[in-house]
């Protein structure tokens, strides 16, 4: 697999935000507005970031920015969403139909 290392830049900073958590602590947040490692919230800014308005590395909700976004609205690197706004078109391997060239 050639894109091995999304997967690995995602595990890695899920391991780097586990440890920054167990070290440092108030890491993780959940509020209206927040702005952590890992945040939830309405408007939440954070590596992993989760709510109505977020923005981050892997973000989802309704309204995302990042390089890896879900929602429904989205501007993004790589993304899932209705209205997407996307670098990269051609879907992986697979997610395409197998008759596709």
């Amino acid at each position: 697999m050639k894109k091995v290392w999304i997967i690995s830049v995602a595990a890695t900073l899920l391991l780097v935000g586990i440890i920054l958590q167990v070290t440092q602590s108030n890491m993780l947040s959940a509020g209206d507005f927040v702005f952590n490692y890992f945040a939830a919230g309405d408007f939440a800014i954070g590596v992993f970031s989760a709510g109505k308005f977020s923005i981050g590395v892997f973000s989802a909700g309704i309204f995302s920015i990042g390089v890896f976004s879900i929602s429904i609205f989205n501007v993004a690197l790589y993304s899932l969403g209705f209205f997407v706004l996307a670098y990269k078109k051609k879907l992986p391997k697979f997610v395409q139909d197998d008759s596709e060239g």
